[in-house]
């Protein structure tokens, strides 16, 4: 590969753009997450400040050239590049296809996709113009639960020389990001990806300038304010346009429900679609904006052009739908404190109102209740579902709402963050995964003030077809990995940095380690599953919504992966949530029965005994009595959870209608103001006392998962997964020493010992191995699951402190070798020069101790700044070639080692003495890698 932007012979102007051109950037997850960071189009915006360029995104996590899965009624590719009349395409695929053993396929169906597109007329005004992009390169963020990115490397080079090679045959404009993403991220400080793959904000807004300024052969002169100010406009416009592009609730936009006839033969296809044609002219409403911020100038947007939406008629006002298909109210809402009369709990219980939208106006339609690290209880608000209005106001949030005096009542309602669609949540690492289809999200406070200040995407391609049953009720297992579940109409496509896309159809249980960005299917649960838990030793739950069905997920030793086995015969359907119950303020009758929350028919929360075979492990539950049942029809209990309190809290969605498919999305009976958190207290026992758990040490963390309250050690486990790793694996090394593995009450202890190593991905094979002998068989069943999923999982865990510590290769260089170690992670090697006699044999030890590719390249005198920039130039190539550049200054080289690496040269010295250089020719390395070799003349 030559130069970094191949410019064809023919077929373009000078100028890439001109005026008022519609571009269209399409790909994969690197072009979906483009539009979130909104640095690309500002930086072009910002180069082309007079040309009123129209860029929209039409990027999508998991896309390859040839295979764009869609839910059914999408419009196709084409179609929708004719609907942004895209007169330019920016392509970004390969980082897919890099993954793929033969490129002929990707070769062949990119020379096949151009071919196409340069005979369509999207735009009226002929075909488009092409520029196809290399993949980025891979960041070696130097963690022990990615990879390293060396075979990840290699393989984008060769697709990145494939697209190059397409590029020229079809003489269309090619930049080529891969190698310079890898000299950057060579060269860079601090992580610009957050997995080695997806960029961080800062990764976007190099690359976003790298694009500009390659495409423009110009560079930026914007000031900081006037980028923001641009990128500001940009995301205000690119949250509209997502929202037309990727609108949430497909299938009933053009998807299986899209015409399904309701009052007045209404569908949700004719209601959904204007939608549509709104945030289309909201869009373009915003380009305005963007084109004055550009030119330095402000203008409001002014969205009087968008015609309002479409009345629909409800088929429900002041009637009773039969059947138990759902149960509609006559219109009228009790109080808060009025519905507690229609509430009936179990003796000893007694009820009160923790919250409700009368004192939070914002608490509406709370989907899922979380315990936060400090104890306090969180909601997801959903006020928007099934999803955002356009001229409305998005009013999804994240809220805490602490009870400081305890009197059981909250204080008041703080907005953490605003989410579009937060079906599910859970905290990791001092912030907080939330679900808004088709992502998850990552949310953290970093200044104290309980506002999310970091905001980024973890996760992409989760799908958001059906907001009524994706992704939701998030827990993260005692084995480190978040679990979800999600229905049908959905096609998730999700990207990692381990392997190719991962599309799936299928309805069921999924996991994902937000730690090593593993991602994949756990096991099979139709058609619309809700609710997850797990209980005091590790075994794992979950419920099916439609069907009322509840599960005990289990191994399946045959194919080495999971199912869900029967756990009861259900009575009622559908269940929104379940749980186990586990808390020191209840008695002891309650501890560890399983509850699920029922929304029709059945209002309120049924409860069961779990009896588990010793042995086997196999539980089966038997039905006891109700905690909670209401005959207000509007109560629909969404969730539940054990408070810091030891109080039980549920949430009520309070809404006449929950039915999906039965109603129109808008029908106007749909409650989007009212939302309750109901808390269950047992009579006459002491509240559980507050436990401190946020900015504990190690050593007192560690103590706290001998609680036998189940909450208590999740936010423990929530805690310790924000401290380092090692340091956590050390402390819990000497933890364990003052327990007996003999012991069955030590047990447990040791069993969250090994879930330690297992959250923190870091094997502990004696652990592991004396777990599976415990004289408790819960304790040996957890541990098998274990080894199960350590033998399953695509990140390498890596051994215990004292086992990995690197000392050295082991190796011993020869006595008559000049020795050259690189520096772990400094960029440079161990000495500076070294001296040797003109004409004389040499033999060179060098030894790459760092954990990127490196190697060492001899040349003349003065010649580094020669050679180095000669190997940039090989671009993807270069990986092909060691980065050796074909140059007659070169004397010797070695091969590109990676870590641990040796390679021996040996090599007769010039015989004309002088200073002569010696690099690092991988790129960007050999500004900072470089030294000199002495040739001194021999004595005589």
């Amino acid at each position: 590969m030559g130069a970094a932007l191949f410019v064809p012979q023919a077929g373009f102007a000078q100028e890439l753009f001109k005026e008022n051109d519609h571009v269209v950037i399409i790909g994969g997850g690197l072009a979906d997450r483009m539009q979130h960071d909104g640095w690309t189009e500002t930086f072009l915006q910002t180069t082309y400040p007079n040309l009123n360029l129209v860029i929209r995104n039409q990027g999508y996590t998991g896309d390859r050239i040839n295979l764009r899965p869609r839910n059914q009624g999408f419009l196709t590719s084409d179609e929708y590049l004719s609907l942004s009349r895209a007169n330019i395409v920016l392509a970004m695929f390969g980082f897919n296809e890099s993954f793929d053993h033969d490129l002929s396929g990707f070769e062949t169906a990119l020379d096949e996709w151009i071919t196409h597109t340069q005979t369509q007329n999207y735009s009226g005004a002929g075909a488009p113009k092409i520029v196809l992009f290399s993949p980025t390169a891979f960041q070696n963020l130097r963690s022990p639960n990615l990879p390293d990115g060396v075979k990840q490397n290699q393989q984008l080079a060769r697709c990145a020389a494939v697209i190059e090679q397409v590029a020229k045959q079809h003489s269309v404009v090619f930049v080529d990001l891969f190698t310079q993403t890898l000299h950057h991220f060579a060269m860079a400080k601090k992580p610009l990806t957050i997995n080695g793959v997806h960029l961080n904000e800062d990764g976007h807004r190099l690359v976003g300038k790298l694009i500009a300024e390659k495409l423009s052969k110009r560079k930026t002169t914007s000031t900081e304010q006037q980028l923001q100010k641009i990128r500001e406009a940009v995301l205000d416009k690119n949250w509209h346009w997502f929202n037309r592009y990727r609108a949430t609730d497909g299938n009933d936009v053009w998807g299986s429900r899209a015409g399904l006839k309701f009052s007045n033969e209404q569908t949700n296809r004719e209601v959904l679609q204007h939608e549509l044609v709104q945030l289309d002219l909201m869009s373009a409403n915003r380009d305005r904006v963007i084109w004055a911020a550009a030119n330095g100038k402000e203008v409001v947007v002014n969205d009087s052009n968008v015609p309002p939406a479409i009345d629909v008629e409800s088929n429900l006002s002041n009637t009773q739908l039969q059947g138990g298909v759902s149960k509609v109210g006559d219109g009228n809402y009790l109080g808060g404190e009025e519905a507690l009369e229609k509430m009936t709990v179990a003796q000893g219980l007694s009820v009160n109102l923790f919250a409700s939208e009368e004192m939070f106006p914002e608490l509406v339609n709370p989907v899922q209740l979380g315990v936060g690290p400090r104890g306090r209880i969180w909601a997801a608000a959903w006020r928007t579902y099934p999803k955002w209005e356009p001229l409305k106001k998005m009013e999804d949030r994240l809220l805490i709402l602490p009870d400081e005096n305890r009197n059981g009542v909250a204080d008041k309602a703080i907005t953490f963050a605003y989410v579009h669609n937060p079906t599910g949540f859970e905290f990791w690492n001092g912030g907080v995964v939330v679900a808004s289809a088709p992502d998850l999200l990552f949310l953290k406070d970093t200044d104290g003030d309980d506002i999310a200040d970091v905001r980024y995407r973890l996760l992409g391609g989760i799908d958001s077809a059906d907001t009524h049953h994706t992704a939701n009720n998030f827990f993260i297992g005692p084995d480190g990995f978040l679990y979800y579940q999600r229905g049908v109409f959905h096609v998730s496509n999700v990207e990692t940095p381990w392997s190719a896309n991962q599309q799936s159809g299928r309805s069921g249980m999924y996991r994902f380690n937000p730690r090593t960005f593993e991602f994949s299917f756990h096991a099979d649960n139709s058609p619309n599953p809700h609710g997850i838990s797990f209980d005091y030793w590790g075994y794992h739950y979950a419920t099916d919504a439609t069907g009322g069905r509840a599960y005990q997920v289990v191994p399946n030793d045959t194919q080495n992966g999971f199912e869900m086995r029967k756990l009861f015969n259900h009575t009622v359907r559908p269940v929104a949530s379940s749980g186990i119950l586990s808390s020191a303020h209840l008695p002891e009758k309650y501890q560890g029965n399983f509850t699920l929350c029922n929304t029709i028919a059945f209002l309120g929360i049924k409860q069961y005994f779990i009896d588990i075979d010793e042995i086997t492990g196999e539980a089966i539950g038997r039905e006891t009595e109700n905690l909670l049942v209401s005959s207000d029809p509007n109560f629909r209990p969404t969730d539940l959870e054990i408070g810091d309190d030891g109080a039980i809290y549920v949430s009520d969605w309070c809404n006449p209608i929950v039915g999906h498919m039965q109603h129109n999305v808008r029908d106007p009976e749909r409650d989007h103001a009212h939302g309750r958190i109901y808390r269950l207290t047992a009579d006459g026992r002491d509240l559980s006392e507050h436990i401190d758990v946020v900015g504990q040490p190690i050593t007192a963390l560690l103590e706290l998962l001998k609680n036998p309250i189940n909450g208590i050690r999740q936010r423990v486990r929530a805690e310790l997964s924000g401290h380092d790793s090692q340091k956590v694996i050390e402390a819990t090394q000497q933890w364990i020493k003052q327990f007996d593995f003999a012991k069955a009450e030590d047990a447990h202890h040791l069993l969250e010992a090994l879930w330690l190593h297992q959250q923190h991905n870091i094997a502990n094979p004696d652990l592991l191995k004396r777990m599976l002998n415990s004289p408790v068989a819960h304790a040996r069943n957890a541990a098998r699951r274990v080894k199960q999923m350590w033998n399953k999982n695509s990140a390498p865990t890596t051994l215990l402190a004292a086992e990995s510590q690197h000392n050295g290769l082991g190796k011993t260089p020869p006595s008559d070798a000049i020795v050259i170690r690189t520096v772990p992670e400094e960029m440079r090697y161990d000495i500076e020069s070294f001296t040797v006699s003109s004409g004389e044999a040499v033999k060179l030890w060098f030894e790459n101790t760092d954990f990127m590719p490196h190697n060492l390249v001899i040349g003349m005198p003065d010649s580094a700044n020669i050679i180095g920039p000669a190997a940039e130039a090989l671009g993807a190539s270069g990986f092909d070639k060691a980065f050796i550049p074909d140059s007659e200054l070169i004397l010797v080289a070695s091969k590109l080692l990676n870590h641990e690496d040796v390679e021996v040269l040996e090599f007769t010295a010039p015989t004309t003495p002088g200073d002569y250089d010696f690099i690092c020719t991988f790129p960007g390395h050999w500004q900072l890698m470089r030294g000199v070799m002495k040739v001194r003349a021999k004595k005589k």
